[in-house]
């Protein structure tokens, strides 16, 4: 653990991770937890990235690897157990890989190899040991699983889990190990094939499997268990003769009750269709179907109308205000592109959300900033509430409130972001004269 003594999360995490040392040095062999005071020990804290406090590191034969882990006594008892095994499971029964294959509900990544002296193997379990936040691997010596996956041993076998697979595409994706293969190799292998081409999205792997965009989700009932398989592969399968055409995208059914508040942003929740349809692009944009019984060629009209350019995205939009006359304009995501985008004007954009704290500190000092320049034609401050709005330009990203850009009106598509400074009236009127491109008021009056 890398941390300061000043950091309020470290002291909240300190108790915890004392029990969890305690603890685990009890075992056989102990697995040790450290801590490296990053404000003394500061080489040691820029070495391994620690940019915040806590920053938090398994080392693995000298390797450091991200900790993802809980932040609690048996949370990081369990975590650190769990790291500190093999990142590959040895399967020894065809009966495990047949269970994977009917049961499974995620992609099956299997090495087969003669031995754990095999240098494939290394490579494998070093590839391994970087993704298993990501997935699950198993390895297996035994001359029956070789025999039952039709392969000699020196392969890596991925495969999807029988529901998953199709007609259009391979049993199998095998890389075979040669003596220039290298981690990277098994790391593209197993991405590039740990989708099916049309999955199962669900909030549970949507963060792991489905940030690739553009990305095409067909929302139904999807359930496949026994009773309703046959229902949820019959949509599938129309996906499928489309999904087959087009593999720049990616394409998965979900489960329409997952998603609802998805669907709501959509305006699909109530458009009395079985079965709806969204692309979500690489820039953030979303697009809807429109409502119309669903099938192969209808899906395929969608596709081809997005890549034409003939879609309206749909975003996300809080009502347009009646009166917007007060000093700071209230931008929506209906009104983003008239108002932050107009050529005309710089535009001082906040945006905030209603929960955030130091939005209501800086909230006086925003409206005195609009007062001192309300008379400046050319200029706009505005702000927008960006948990009830989409902001529809990916040029202007916000991971945290309040964020806020200058977006002059000769560059729109290069806002400038408030960084570092204080958000006193000062600092931010310096930020508005240095990126204006027109104030009529001279700059000693103001």
């Amino acid at each position: 653990e890398f941390y300061a003594p000043w950091c309020g999360h470290c002291k909240k995490l300190a108790p915890e991770y004392e029990k969890a040392a305690k603890e685990l040095s009890k075992r056989t062999p102990p697995i040790p937890l450290a801590k490296v005071d990053a404000t003394v020990e500061t080489e040691l804290g820029s070495r391994f990235g620690a940019t915040g406090y806590p920053t938090l590191k398994i080392f693995r034969k000298g390797k450091p690897f991200e900790y993802n882990g809980p932040r609690e006594k048996y949370g990081i008892v369990d975590y650190m157990i769990e790291q500190a095994g093999p990142p590959s499971k040895q399967i020894q029964a065809i009966k495990q890989v047949q269970e994977f294959l009917k049961d499974g509900d995620d992609v099956i990544i299997i090495g087969v190899f003669n031995g754990e002296m095999d240098n494939a193997y290394q490579i494998y379990q070093d590839t391994a040991n970087n993704l298993r936040e990501d997935y699950k691997f198993h390895h297996t010596f035994s001359s029956e699983i070789v025999k039952f996956l039709k392969v000699s041993p020196g392969k890596l076998v991925v495969m999807q889990p029988e529901k998953f697979q199709s007609k259009y595409e391979p049993k199998m994706n095998i890389l075979d190990f040669k003596d220039t293969t290298t981690e990277s190799d098994v790391k593209e292998h197993v991405t590039k094939h740990a989708l099916p081409l049309v999955g199962h999205r669900k909030i549970s792997n949507d963060a792991k499997r489905y940030t690739k965009r553009p990305l095409v989700v067909v929302y139904y009932g999807v359930d496949f268990s026994f009773d309703y398989r046959v229902a949820t592969q019959y949509w599938r399968d129309k996906v499928l003769e489309v999904a087959k055409d087009f593999p720049e995208y990616t394409f998965t059914v979900a489960n329409e009750d997952d998603y609802s508040s998805e669907l709501n942003d959509l305006g699909l929740s109530d458009s009395g269709e079985e079965v709806n349809v969204a692309l979500l692009d690489a820039s953030g944009k979303k697009y809807a179907m429109e409502p119309e019984e669903f099938d192969s060629e209808v899906l395929r009209g969608f596709i081809l109308s997005f890549k034409k350019g003939k879609l309206t995205p749909i975003v996300k939009s809080q009502p347009v205000p009646k009166n917007n006359k007060g000093p700071v304009k209230i931008v929506v995501g209906k009104t983003f592109d008239q108002i932050v985008m107009d050529a005309k004007k710089d535009v001082l954009l906040e945006f905030y959300a209603p929960w955030c704290g130091h939005c209501k500190s800086l909230e006086p000092i925003y409206t005195d900033l609009a007062k001192k320049y309300k008379s400046e034609e050319s200029l706009i401050i505005a702000k927008m509430d960006a948990t009830s709005n989409d902001i529809p330009n990916d040029k202007y990203k916000t991971e945290g409130f309040p964020t806020i850009y200058f977006a002059p009106r000769n560059n729109k598509e290069n806002p400038i972001k408030f960084e570092g400074g204080q958000r006193d009236l000062e600092t931010l009127s310096t930020f508005v004269e240095k990126h204006a491109t027109k104030l009529t008021r001279r700059k000693e009056e103001l």
